[in-house]
């Protein structure tokens, strides 16, 4: 082993993620036209980097582990189409092999990299395997080598590409997911180096001019965990603090109750409500809980035991989907897919016990399992792969009946109308 001592700082990791970024800017449009990784696969996967790298700007937080934590929070709940679920696994897999660490050597940044990419692999099990899953596994190859020789984590990357290389001889070309992958890599070489030229969000100096008809991360911003508490003795009324909660959160509900109102909302910035919160009055029974993570979704007050959660493309299906039944609707279509923090959100709105959630297409597939790994028994799932087939699912739907009898049902139902 060669005495490599370079530390990988969070700066760095920031360039890192700036790098990749930027590089996927550059190369959407590209990735787009391929085949594979479903509909727009490019714009689903620069969406979720906008989302991964929206939380590092204007962070106090330095350390690489905190860092690679918040990056994948973003990403995991910003993730769109199957391409992002993908790539936010990436994400996932890099916070857990730095978390704790405040700087990492080029041995523990290639480890972590190395379980970004299992991660990534173990969200697809589908036979045969996915190029971009090829890939991973040849990549993940080279930069096990280049750990144990303890180079430096640039030489790391470099190998890491030059083994994706190789692979890609044996894989198609023109796939989305095997272009998505070198794309990655390549930028975050690009940004640790600090060569990378392009129109990205700049972490140091704020978020630049955006060229026209391009994505803007701002757009993707999630806000991940879910914050409840106990104000007693409050003044206010409660119209009044549920309107100013709504600068900190996508979602925010107060209800009154006896000596106080009990809160609930979504924020990316706990911190930053608790601190207001206790201006309000006395604080109890406060939690907060990150939803990018695997958590048991608490039944508080539901209305109804099971509900129905679907995707609506337009006014006129959502006016169907309701009319159908549908309890709950997330906006999203195969080039515009609901985000997993969507779908998480909805499925937090206290509405119902357990939800059945109904896909119309391929694309959503990923997504949904996502929802699935992350909000547990709560959730059942029905896949489909049209309309057609999610008409006869609603139809079989029974409010009688738990969310797992139902979801069965359901499924049957989409069987028997792909077979007829």
């Amino acid at each position: 082993m060669t005495g490599n001592k370079e530390v990988i700082t969070g700066s760095d990791f920031k360039r890192m993620v700036s790098g990749a970024y930027s590089e996927f800017l550059l190369e959407y449009d590209n990735i787009n036209a391929m085949k594979g990784a479903g509909t727009l696969p490019g714009t689903h996967v620069l969406r979720t980097m906008g989302a991964a790298v929206l939380p590092l700007h204007d962070v106090k937080d330095d350390s690489i582990g905190g860092l690679a934590r918040r990056t994948a929070a973003g990403a995991v709940f910003g993730a769109r189409g199957s391409a992002g679920v993908v790539l936010a696994q990436m994400f996932r897999g890099l916070g857990k092999g730095l978390s704790g660490k405040y700087d990492a050597t080029s041995s523990e940044f290639g480890k972590a990299f190395q379980y970004g990419i299992l991660y990534a692999q173990r969200v697809i099990p589908e036979k045969p395997e996915r190029p971009i899953i090829t890939l991973a596994k040849a990549v993940a190859k080279g930069a096990y080598h280049a750990v144990r020789a303890n180079v430096p984590i640039s030489e790391i990357l470099e190998a890491a590409i030059a083994a994706g290389e190789k692979a890609l001889a044996r894989v198609d070309h023109e796939d989305a997911g095997a272009r998505i992958m070198f794309t990655f890599l390549k930028g975050c070489l690009k940004g640790l180096d600090g060569n990378f030229v392009s129109p990205a969000v700049s972490l140091s100096l704020g978020l630049g001019v955006r060229q026209s008809g391009m994505p803007d991360p701002r757009d993707d911003m999630v806000r991940p965990y879910c914050v409840r508490f106990f104000i007693g003795n409050i003044k206010i009324r409660a119209a009044e603090l549920e309107e100013q909660l709504r600068e900190f959160s996508t979602f925010a509900l107060v209800e009154p109750r006896e000596k106080g109102v009990s809160v609930h909302l979504h924020t990316d910035h706990p911190g930053r409500v608790m601190e207001q919160a206790v201006g309000w009055g006395p604080l109890r029974d406060i939690h907060i809980t990150n939803m990018s993570e695997s958590h048991a979704l608490g039944v508080h007050g539901a209305l109804m035991p099971v509900a129905l959660l679907a995707v609506a493309e337009n006014k006129v299906q959502a006016r169907e989907l309701q009319d159908s039944g549908i309890h709950i609707l997330v906006s999203g279509s195969e080039m515009e897919g609901p985000s997993v923090g969507e779908l998480v959100n909805a499925a937090h709105s206290d509405l119902a016990s357990a939800y059945v959630m109904l896909a119309w297409s391929r694309d959503f597939w990923l997504a949904f399992r996502q929802v699935k790994r992350l909000l547990g028994s709560r959730i059942e799932l029905v896949l489909c792969e049209n309309k057609v087939q999610q008409a006869a699912a609603v139809r079989a739907f029974d409010p009688a009946k738990d969310a797992a009898a139902n979801a069965k049902a359901m499924v049957q139902a989409v069987r028997e109308a792909a077979d007829s």
